[in-house]
């Protein structure tokens, strides 16, 4: 039987994903179009705190923190300020850091598990029938090769080349157009960490890459011209004073680019063997920096599932929860980051105030705050859960403290199930490549067992030996 999973395109998404399954011990081929190299030419440049502690039960959170920089306030529509301060996290703020810098520490991980890289590879062709998929591929020099898998994911972008092959269409529209994009020296240094506003018909926004380079994007509703109308520097510094106030003496520009901002979404994920994930299922404005941190959670949840059926542990079903479980979540993030992006550049007066009572009431109505900032870190979002099911099957798991082995997020590294009991509870020996057994630190009697990425698979407040038996057969295989 062919184990292969065949995952293409090596962003944040692919690698992670690449990564887990390559590590769980799965053969793994990562195909990518470009050369190998990390490009610094990135759109992503914020890390929330559901993508954060996907990352530290991967042991890379840590790292990424040493080189980038917490922010724990956003303003939002110039009078609303966002405290993340109180989030129930460990990362309880924002983490401001260019795209390239995750896909360095994603590239290690998944090269010291194991992943076949195979760059400048283009797929050109996909057919699947009932017992795998055949891939047509191009690689270096042109050459023709076909390659057999098992499972195929396409983490291949906006125009993902393996959404079309299974014939998805990926409905939506351009939100705004003529979006400008640069990477400047700025010879005076903006006062917060991120800078960004708007000002009448014109936005703009501010982030550093932490070589000196700032990144700016900006754009102005008084001039709307095609993606490929020429760019000079004149036009950014332009936008940047109208809604900033001041240019902040940029200069010496390495990149330069004006691209179109869509929200568009398949309306599947899944075509028999063939998934999508990240860009290549869902696309949305970048407000709110929700992008790249979506796609992490998709891979996070695909890569278990896929491990889990390829070797015999559970039942090929499970992988239609893919489905079920991240739709929702791609579509609730196109509604906030549009909506975050229209109440910005609001000029009517109902929209006006629209922004001026949505502002109020999260300022003022502890709980809408409260929701508002789970969907905007991620870490608000829960699964569905079976009728009858205990209340915390399906939500996210926190960082609880263990009796002896340090964090719950910890004791996910392995890429295992972790239950986690109030009295001790030896397994069989037939399952320790896929659980692991810890103990409450606390006095709670609650048994909770959690999925390799992070959520409440089954829990009960006090079970005995023969429900808990009952269970890690159900889930655990």
């Amino acid at each position: 039987m062919n184990r292969t999973v065949i995952v293409v395109g090596s962003g944040p998404t692919g690698l992670l994903l690449a990564g887990d399954l390559a590590a769980a011990g799965v053969p793994v081929t990562l195909l990518e179009k470009r050369p190998r190299k990390i490009s610094n030419l990135s759109r992503a440049f914020v890390l929330h705190a559901r993508a954060l502690e996907q990352l530290d039960a991967r042991a890379l959170a840590d790292e990424l923190e040493a080189i980038g920089q917490p922010l724990d306030r956003l303003r939002l529509f110039g009078r609303l300020t966002v405290d993340l301060t109180t989030l129930p996290s460990r990362f309880n703020h924002l983490l401001v850091l260019p795209q390239y810098e995750v896909e360095k520490v994603l590239l290690r991980r998944a090269a010291e598990a194991g992943v076949d890289f195979r760059y400048e590879t283009e797929m050109t062709g996909l057919s699947q029938d009932a017992a795998g998929v055949t891939v047509e591929v191009r690689g270096p020099g042109g050459v023709a090769e076909s390659l057999r898998a098992a499972y195929v994911v396409g983490a291949d972008g906006m125009r993902s080349a393996v959404r079309d092959a299974v014939g998805l269409p990926f409905p939506g529209h351009s939100v705004i157009r003529s979006v400008v994009l640069a990477d400047v020296l700025l010879d005076e240094k903006p006062e917060t960490l991120l800078t960004v506003a708007t000002v009448g018909d014109a936005f703009a926004f501010i982030a550093p890459f932490g070589d000196g380079y700032h990144r700016v994007i900006g754009w102005n509703r008084a001039h709307d011209v095609a993606d490929d109308e020429p760019l000079d520097l004149d036009e950014v510094r332009e936008i940047t004073r109208l809604a900033l106030g001041r240019d902040f003496g940029m200069r010496d520009a390495r990149w330069m680019s004006r691209f179109h901002s869509d929200e568009r979404q398949a309306p599947a994920y899944r075509v028999g063997r063939v998934f999508l994930a990240g860009d290549a299922a869902h696309v949305h404005t970048p407000a709110g920096g929700q992008g790249m941190n979506t796609g992490l959670q998709d891979a996070a949840n695909l890569g278990w599932k896929l491990a889990a059926v390829i070797d015999g542990h559970a039942a090929p079903d499970l992988l239609d929860t893919y489905q079920t479980e991240r739709h929702p979540v791609g579509r609730s993030v196109l509604r906030s980051s549009g909506g975050i992006v229209r109440l910005a550049m609001a000029k009517r007066p109902w929209t006006l105030a629209l922004r001026a009572a949505l502002t109020t009431v999260l300022d003022h109505v502890a709980p809408a705050r409260r929701k508002a900032l789970g969907q905007l870190t991620g870490i608000g979002y829960t699964y569905p859960a079976p009728r009858g099911a205990h209340r915390l099957v399906g939500t996210r798991a926190p960082d609880v403290t263990l009796a002896d082995n340090g964090r719950l997020y910890e004791a996910l590294r392995g890429g295992r199930f972790v239950l986690i009991t109030p009295e001790p509870y030896e397994d069989q020996d037939t399952r320790k490549d896929r659980l692991t057994v810890e103990r409450w630190a606390s006095d709670r009697r609650t048994a909770l067992l959690v999925r390799p990425d992070g959520y409440v698979a089954w829990a009960a407040d006090a079970a005995d030996r023969k429900e808990i038996d009952v269970a890690l057969a159900e889930y655990v295989g």
